[in-house]
This record gives C-alpha cells, structure tokens and sequence, in this order.
C-alpha cells in the first residue's frame, strides 16, 4: 500500500490551497428563508471552508483560489476571507458588468433547520465569477512550482457549477500532481447543482474522471453512491443509525476501483432529529480502518459546514502527525464543533479540539 507523502512546511509557501467557489451566506436566524426580513451575512464555500478552518483553528498558512466581480459585493467577501486569515493573493478578479448579468457574486440562502425540520439550503449562484473560471485563467504551475504548497484540497461543488470547472479542476489536479503536493476532493453531492448540466449521469462521469487524480477522498454516504456509483448495504433513508460495516464495505470497493487512493474518509450520523444527531467518523489508511470516537445525541445548532470541519481537521491530522487515527480523531473532533455555532466556517480554537479529542467534556471554562 502506497502512503502519503508530504512536502515539509519549509519547502512551500502554503501548507495548503483550496479551489472552489465562496459565496454569501444569508442566514435568516431562527426564522425561515421564506418568512423572514432579516439576514445575517457569512461567508462560505464546501472547498474554502477547509482552508479558512486549517488557517483559523490550526494556525497554518492556507490560500484560496476562486474568482470575484470587482465591485463591492466581491469586496465583501474579500473582506470575510481576510478576517478568516486566509490568503487572498491567488483571487482572480474579473470586471462588473453593472447589473451581474454576465459576473456576480453567489448567493447561499440557509436555514438550519429544528426538530422534525431538516435544514435547507437555496442557491442563487448562477453566472457568477467562479462558475466562469476556465483553464489557463490561473497559473497553476507558479502556485505549485514556484511558491509550492503541502497539501491541495477542492471538491465535487466546484466540479458542478459549469462545463468548464472540470476543465480547470483536472488542469490544477495535474499540476499539483506534477510537484508532489498531496490531492483531496470532497464529492460533496448537490442534485441541485448537477440538474441543469445532466444530472446524476453527469455527476458519475465528471467526479469518476477527477477522482483518478485523488489520494484522499472524503465523503459520505450519499456522496460516495451518488458521485462514484457505489453501493452500500444496511443504511436506511433516514440514517437512523451509523452504519460502520456497510461503509467499511463501500469504501473498500472504492479502493479497489480507485487504487490512486491513499486515503478514504466518511463521516457517520445518525439523525434522530435536526436538532440531535449521533456522529462519528472512519478513514481508510494503508489498508487499515481507523474510527473516530462515537458521539451519541450530539445537539446541532448549525450542521452546515460540519462536513468541511471534519475535512480540515483530518488534513491538518496527516500534516501535523502523518497519523491516520489522530486525523480521524481531529477531523471528527472539529465537525463536532463545528456544529456547535451558527455560519458554515468553524469558531473552534485548536484547545477545543484537542480537549475533545482527549475526551474532555462540555464543563464550564473559566
């Protein structure tokens, strides 16, 4: 079995670089999209979300690469970016056409959700600067050769957002490749996104052809059926209950179909409610599984961006220790509180993490 191998910090300008789409989030609180007249704003992305949570809870040096209009709205969240302390160096700006016709920034519409009523999401993403990016827009060989990064992480919703997102994903897959950075994808399965450029047939052919670039693939689910055409037995719609044999299994079939992979890693939930879910988390690592702790009735105030959590702190395990457990058991960790607080970005400090991690609880600090 072949494992990863990372480039040290000191070789490379960036421990690691995201590709992908970062939106506006409006978030109408405790109200629905539908009722409310009030939003609060984040910012959010299912690829930058890893970068901001290596940068802002690890502390390591992390850059984005997505696309904005030049106009205000861009700067917005420019200015989010900054605050998470990610690099803005390798944001492709592009020229406003004054209406957003041609160029625009994406809106994510999100409401939690409660109880017997599960979250939702609503995008309003079309036409805009990311979506647009097209090979030879962004100088790959100068991010991987000349400046250098450790680790590259991007994912199936760039994937889906136009015919030409592929295209640069697979021309930042073969660079990345060429200089020895390590490659994850998170398939993050959208129907949503994929309905307008051929739907789930569209999904399998892109996402298979990405994915023989890939050392470590995260997913879950649905994600791993949906995107990669696999099959998993003894989980029911609902996920009442986390299904660690039939994911073992499922993952075991995705090494054997994709040997590239070095590592494979699923989150597991079990949702009684929106509001109460069971969590846990496996990854596949030189032919062996390592699980996380299992966390029973944890309670949810936001699960959006808990799946991103749970992959920045499984990058930052292998880039910290090379550990498949302690990646495992950081990335569960991380998605866990990540949950814990409103927005798709995470708010846990490394201290939370770690405590969790070593089985602290949920006392008072003070």
């Amino acid at each position: 079995m072949s494992k990863l191998n990372i480039k040290p910090a000191g070789a490379c300008r960036y421990d690691e670089v995201s590709l992908g789409e970062v939106m506006l989030r409006l978030d109408p609180g405790d109200m629905r999209i539908k009722n409310t007249r009030e939003f609060k704003v984040w910012e959010g992305g299912g690829e930058y979300n890893v970068a901001r949570g290596l940068r802002k809870c690890f502390g390591l040096r992390t850059g984005v690469v997505t696309a904005f209009p030049e106009n205000d709205i861009g700067r917005l969240v420019e200015d989010f970016i900054l605050q998470g302390g990610v690099d803005t160096s390798l944001i492709r700006w592009v020229p406003f056409d004054g209406t957003g016709a041609a160029t625009r920034v994406g809106l994510n519409f999100t409401e939690r959700g409660f109880g017997v009523r599960g979250a939702l999401g609503v995008s309003d993403r079309g036409h805009s600067a990311a979506s647009q990016l097209k090979p030879g827009d962004i100088d790959w060989e100068h991010i991987f050769g000349t400046l250098g990064a450790r680790w590259f992480h991007t994912g199936g919703i760039f994937a889906a957002l136009s015919a030409s997102a592929p295209l640069v994903l697979e021309e930042a897959m073969a660079a990345a490749r060429k200089h020895g950075t390590v490659i994850s994808y998170d398939l993050n399965y959208r129907p949503s996104l994929w309905k307008t450029i051929g739907g789930l047939k569209a999904c399998q052919e892109v996402n298979r052809r990405l994915a023989q670039y890939v050392d470590v693939m995260i997913g879950n689910e649905e994600d791993f059926t949906a995107c990669l055409g696999l099959e998993i037995e003894g989980v029911d719609e609902n996920l009442t209950a986390l299904p660690i044999e039939g994911f073992k299994s499922m993952i075991e079939g995705a090494v054997r179909e994709f040997p590239n992979f070095k590592v494979c890693a699923t989150t597991l939930r079990g949702v009684t409610s929106a509001s109460v879910n069971d969590w846990s988390a496996i990854c596949w690592y030189d032919g062996a599984f390592h699980q996380a702790m299992e966390m029973k009735d944890l309670w949810v105030y936001d699960r959006v961006g808990g799946g991103d959590s749970f992959a920045s702190g499984l990058v930052y395990g292998f880039l910290a220790f090379n550990d498949a457990q302690q990646a495992v058991n950081y990335g569960c960790a991380h998605g866990a509180l990540a949950m814990t607080t409103p927005g798709d970005t995470s708010m846990a400090s490394k201290g939370e993490v770690e405590k969790l991690v070593g089985g602290g609880g949920a006392r008072v600090v003070r």
